[in-house]
């Protein structure tokens, strides 16, 4: 089936997946003949199915299938926004106003038409019910300027808007049903409850039930104005991934989205094996507040962790399909450094850096969470791996590894000596990475205040301001090789998504927010 053009990882994504895993029984009846059920195998990070709370990577993937968005992207291609439920967009030449016009005939799963007042009512109570995915929407202002045209004007210039739009927390609802169920645009709303059961969407899927814990199921949506998908039913259980593996391999299921690299190693040729690197990135921090450690604010022995990880080693451990991360933006997005500008090791220029830096055989803990997987690669052997590496050069680490809710305190308060975590994207677009400056979200958590580093900060603003895709590859290509030269954080990975499929499953595209689009799928 081909792909429809019409219709991530966020930080942490996965945390809770293993506190929920189920048992991969067989409850639905597996596709066959004429492929009217898909079942979808992963391990659940799900809250709800109510599109303005949901932030889970799960969540995403039931609400892309349920709730169509303004803009979209076109299977794994997100250098370029699409037309969604807008047929057509246009950005302002200062960054500042994104004017978009409606798409006529559109339907919600109750027949109604998609009205411009729907798309203010959904995107205002995303941004007013201070839910997390409102900062999505931070400084937007939402007006309906025409019958069918939509206006959003930023008070800063906003070039990312057109690649935020796509998020699936964003979807529009029905606003006539959602208010007669508690919804409103503030944080008052009281329509989860019924979003949670009931479908107030435009998409191609509506829930049939839901389940947190252990299964989600969805059916094509009669009403749908659009292509009708594949698959009539389609079925998606929280599975840990041992039985994800033994589930596609025996017929259980068509898909399995949480394998490692190691579990799809010697597959079947029957099933489909595809591996790519995920959007996920795994760095190391440094902090930088001199009363968290006194070591690892000194700059030289940043520049020795820096030249001291064996990053081939390292992919080795992640296995096939992993990738170096040459700076904090994903390979995917506009601004990504090029490969060749990945760090190299030298053991010798470590223990320089660390001589010039007066330091003597130091010794610093390294902290992570324990139970948390990314891409079915746990933090603990990293970490190990790590630890070798960098008492070649003179540095001992001392492991500390966490509970995720333990860890997590920690990383977000800014406690961590150093820190082995992960970012994926809240949405496609290198502006997201800008979290990484002195001040920012990140940058705070390895105690980079504002103020810190005026260089880069004032090429993040640079960064920030620039339009047009020439200009901000440039300038965010600057910042990267600026936080490379000069900041607390050293990019490590970014580890392969490995999705297995059944030999009758067409058009599965990895996508860096939704992980797949249900809809999008085919069958041979």
């Amino acid at each position: 089936m081909a792909t429809r053009s019409q219709t991530a990882a966020v930080l942490l994504a996965g945390a809770l997946a293993l506190a929920a895993c189920g048992s991969g029984g067989t409850s639905q009846t597996p596709a066959s003949g004429g492929g009217k059920t898909l079942v979808i195998d992963t391990s659940f990070d799900l809250k709800t199915a109510d599109p303005g709370r949901t932030y889970e990577p799960t969540g995403l993937i039931v609400g892309k299938a349920v709730y169509e968005t303004l803009l979209t992207f076109d299977g794994a291609d997100v250098t370029k926004p699409v037309p969604a439920l807008a047929e057509s967009y246009e950005l302002a030449e200062d960054g500042r106003k994104l004017t978009l016009e409606l798409r006529q005939g559109a339907t919600f799963a109750d027949g109604s038409p998609v009205t411009a007042d729907d798309v203010v009512f959904s995107l205002t109570r995303v941004r007013d019910m201070k839910g997390t995915p409102s900062f999505l929407l931070d400084g937007v202002e939402v007006a309906k300027t025409g019958d069918s045209t939509i206006t959003l004007t930023s008070k800063a210039p906003n070039p990312a808007l057109p690649y935020i739009l796509p998020n699936p927390a964003l979807g529009i609802i029905n606003s006539k049903v959602a208010k007669q169920h508690g919804a409103t645009a503030d944080a008052k709303d009281k329509a989860e409850q019924y979003l949670n059961a009931n479908s107030a969407g435009s998409g191609p899927y509506r829930i049939e039930s839901f389940n947190v814990s252990s299964q989600v199921v969805l059916t094509s949506n009669p009403k749908y104005y659009g292509a009708k998908p594949a698959y009539d039913k389609v079925v998606i259980r929280n599975v840990e991934a041992a039985t994800q593996k033994l589930n596609v391999q025996r017929g259980d299921s068509q898909i399995a989205l949480n394998l490692s690299g190691d579990q799809v190693t010697g597959m079947p040729s029957t099933l489909q094996v595809k591996k790519t690197a995920s959007a996920n990135v795994i760095f190391l921090l440094a902090n930088q507040d001199s009363a968290i450690s006194r070591t690892t604010t000194n700059p030289k022995f940043v520049e020795a962790v820096r030249k001291g990880v064996d990053y081939a080693g390292l992919l080795e451990l992640a296995g096939e399909g992993s990738t170096q991360a040459p700076g904090v933006i994903p390979s995917q997005l506009l601004g990504a450094l090029p490969a060749d500008q990945g760090a190299e090791r030298d053991v010798a220029g470590a223990k320089a850096a660390l001589a010039a830096g007066g330091l003597s055989n130091p010794t610093v803990k390294l902290e992570y969470p324990t139970e948390l997987t990314v891409n079915g690669l746990s933090f603990q052997p990293l970490a190990e791996r790590i630890q070798a590496n960098l008492k070649e050069v003179g540095i001992t680490v001392d492991l500390q590894p966490a509970p995720v809710s333990t860890a997590l305190d920690n990383y977000r308060n800014g406690k961590e000596e150093m820190g082995l975590w992960y970012w994926g994207p809240d949405y496609p677009d290198p502006s997201d990475y800008l979290a990484f400056l002195p001040g920012k979200t990140v940058g705070l958590r390895a105690g980079w205040k504002p103020g810190a580093a005026k260089e880069i900060e004032e090429a993040g603003e640079k960064a920030a301001a620039a339009i047009g895709d020439g200009a901000r590859k440039e300038a965010f290509a600057d910042v990267q090789t600026k936080l490379n030269a000069s900041g607390p954080f050293v990019p490590l990975i970014q580890p392969s998504q490995n999705i297995v499929t059944a030999g009758s499953v067409t058009g599965l595209n990895y996508h860096p927010v939704w992980t797949v689009d249900v809809a999008d799928l085919g069958v041979k």
